[in-house]
C-alpha cells in the first residue's frame, strides 16, 4: 500500500446495526479485506485474492467493478482474465486516489444502472475508494439515507479532504446535500496526532 494511502486511511471498528453487516456475510466473504454487504445485490471490498474471486463467484456475484490501477502493489494484473474465467462480468474504472473525478463515479454508476439486479462487487485496494463510491451510489440512486450510508463508509474510513470534497461535488451535481443530523464530515486528524 503506498505511503500516502496508508497515511490517509483511518480505520475504525465495524459499527453495529447495519442491515447487511459483515458479520452476517458468509465467513468466506468476510475474510476479504474490508468486505461490506449493503444489499442482496451490492457489496464493496478491498482487493480479493485469486482464490477469493472464486468464492465470490460461488456466492452468486455476477459483476466485478475494480476502481483502482492494475499497477497497485496488491492488484492482480490478470484479474480481468481470472474474473471472466469464473463467468463474471469485469469492468475497471482507474480512479486516482489523489484526484478522483466525477466522471469516474458516473462511469461506475452508468454500469450499475444498466442492470440494477446484477449482483455486484465494487472493489479497490482497501475499500476506501469503493466505500466512497458506494456511499454516493446508494444515496443518489438507491435513496439510502445519508446518515446510514455515511455510517457504513465510516466503518472503513473517514474520507480525507480530497475525497470529502469529491463527495460533496458529486452530491451537489445531483441536487443532494451531504448534511444530516448525525453526519460529521470533520477531517480526520493528521496521522500520528
Amino acid at each position: 500500500m503506498n505511503k500516502l494511502l496508508s497515511s490517509l486511511l483511518i480505520l475504525t471498528p465495524l459499527l453495529a446495526g447495519n442491515t447487511y453487516a459483515v458479520e452476517d456475510a458468509d465467513p468466506a466473504l468476510a475474510e476479504i479485506v474490508n468486505f461490506r454487504q449493503y444489499s442482496p445485490t451490492f457489496a464493496s471490498a478491498g482487493q480479493p485474492s485469486r482464490e477469493q474471486f472464486a468464492t465470490i463467484a460461488e456466492h452468486g456475484f455476477e459483476r466485478i467493478v475494480y476502481i483502482a490501477f492494475t499497477n497497485n502493489q496488491n492488484a492482480l494484473t490478470d484479474a480481468d482474465q481470472v474474473i471472466k474465467g469464473l463467468g463474471m462480468e469485469y469492468m475497471q474504472v482507474p480512479v486516482d486516489f489523489d484526484n478522483p473525478l466525477p466522471a469516474d463515479f458516473y462511469a461506475f454508476a452508468d454500469s450499475m444502472q444498466r442492470n440494477t439486479d446484477k449482483k455486484t462487487l465494487l472493489h479497490c485496494q482497501v475499500n476506501a475508494r469503493a466505500t466512497a463510491f458506494s456511499f454516493l451510489y446508494r444515496v443518489i440512486y438507491e435513496s439510502v439515507p445519508i446518515a446510514e450510508a455515511k455510517e457504513d463508509m465510516n466503518t472503513v474510513w473517514q474520507p480525507n479532504e480530497v475525497w470529502r470534497d469529491f463527495i460533496f461535488a458529486v452530491m451537489r451535481e445531483n441536487d443532494k446535500s451531504p448534511e444530516c443530523e448525525d453526519c460529521d464530515w470533520t477531517l480526520p486528524p493528521p496521522r500520528g496526532q
